[in-house]
């Protein structure tokens, strides 16, 4: 996924496959033996930490433990990954189980068992509450997070100090204030990319941030209300028309494109997940990280993103279960998490992250905080694949019309409220 952390940490490539064979006595496999076939994404950026290693320990580790059950894993690229999975439902050969970006279309076309028909009360009852209830279609879990993130501002410690900025800002009146002393030390004293690479996650972050979001308390899309309208209108008259989001146009900026600018010392503030905390380490860029500021400065949830796992109805519902209830085990989540930067998705993986005294985990910890009441992007809607991309071309544009943001929030949120009707 685009908008995703993992998306942007994927390699591209073919395709790695493993086969993971019975473990146990040795013998020759029985006519009674079942064979589970898993899709998984890869996560790493090349072939030293790819997935693949992951999976081929897991399996194999499975299988000791349950005589019988064989796991053959394809582990895929991002770019390439969840087009793998719609190939295979097409042809009518669905694995058992995919790990990809999204569910919602499988569930919706019956392909789907749902959470409670594969996993024993205890790992169900571990999902993170928010991203247990973001994999749910009509109040019913079909999609089970795999690995998430947060969104946090960033901001360059250096140019802060240039600046004459003492203090974290708070509220948006502190995030404006400091954006005027920065422009005369940054190149952009607020980063803001509204391009078409991850304008959506930009856009819920600053929502979120108004009092408002996507949907309203009824998962009903409410993309035109007034808190969000006041949001972008509080952009473009105290951050774009003051010139304060740097040379390139919102519109114009992707989030990767940022990140190098940040990592280059070039940008004061800007919203951030995981990985640029290493891109700016790298380039030896001292910055500071909070949660974004809000319009009023109170708390207010933060936006999340997962991928997912989801099991396809092949008539190996018991066995996909058993495999699934070891994928979410304590020691397999964690290994997993911590190999690639992420957070987890369970109460158990949390607890760890939050106990360890490692200093790779020093870090993260700001992230993982904000995560138990994030929000994330209404998944379960089969049509948000529709809107996401709508906000992607339309909604950075609004802050350069004459008119204000309103007619672009209020067309988008018309054909989202269509297609979710049609759907």
């Amino acid at each position: 996924m685009t908008t995703r952390l993992s998306r942007a940490l994927a390699a591209a490539g073919t395709a790695l496959c493993l086969t993971a064979t019975l473990a146990g006595c040795g013998g020759l496999a029985s006519d009674n033996d079942v064979t589970l076939k898993v899709v998984a994404a890869d996560y790493g950026d090349g072939d030293a930490n790819s997935s693949i290693g992951y999976w081929k320990d897991l399996a194999a580790a499975f299988t000791a433990d349950h005589p019988g059950v064989k796991v053959e894993v394809s582990v895929y690229s991002w770019e390439e990954v969840d087009a793998k999975v719609a190939e295979m439902v097409k042809k009518g050969e669905a694995p058992d189980v995919a790990q990809i970006g999204a569910y919602a279309d499988y569930a919706a076309d019956g392909k789907l068992y749902t959470a409670d028909e594969l996993l024993s009360v205890a790992t169900q009852a571990d999902f993170l509450g928010p991203l247990a209830d973001a994999g749910k279609v009509k109040r019913v879990q079909y999609g089970m997070p795999f690995v998430s993130s947060t969104r946090l501002l960033f901001y360059n410690k250096r140019l802060f100090k240039k600046a004459g900025i003492a203090d974290e800002p708070r509220s948006w009146d502190d995030l404006e204030a400091d954006a005027r002393k920065l422009k005369g030390t940054a190149k952009t004293p607020f980063a803001l990319p509204l391009g078409r690479e991850e304008a959506q996650a930009e856009t819920m972050q600053w929502l979120l941030a108004g009092g408002g979001g996507y949907t309203d308390s009824d998962e009903a899309y409410a993309i035109d209300s007034a808190e969000n309208v006041k949001t972008f209108e509080w952009l473009r008259e105290h951050l774009y028309e003051p010139g304060l989001t740097g040379p390139v146009e919102p519109w114009k900026l992707n989030r990767q494109d940022a990140f190098d600018a940040f990592a280059r010392g070039e940008v004061g503030m800007l919203n951030g997940h995981p990985k640029l905390m290493k891109e700016a380490t790298d380039k030896g860029v001292d910055f500071g990280m909070v949660p974004l500021p809000t319009a009023d400065g109170r708390d207010k949830p933060a936006m999340g993103v997962a991928d997912w796992v989801m099991a396809f109805k092949n008539g190996h519902r018991k066995e996909t279960g058993q495999f699934l209830d070891f994928v979410y085990d304590a020691k397999n989540v964690t290994r997993f998490t911590n190999t690639y930067g992420l957070l987890p998705v369970t109460t158990s993986g949390y607890r760890a992250m939050s106990a360890s005294t490692a200093p790779a985990r020093a870090q993260l910890k700001t992230f993982l905080a904000a995560l138990p009441n994030a929000r994330l992007y209404p998944v379960g809607k089969k049509s948000w694949a529709g809107v996401s991309e709508d906000i992607k071309a339309d909604i950075g544009k609004s802050l350069a019309d004459p008119k204000g943001p309103v007619k672009t929030l209020e067309a988008i949120a018309s054909a989202a409220r269509q297609a979710d009707q049609t759907r």
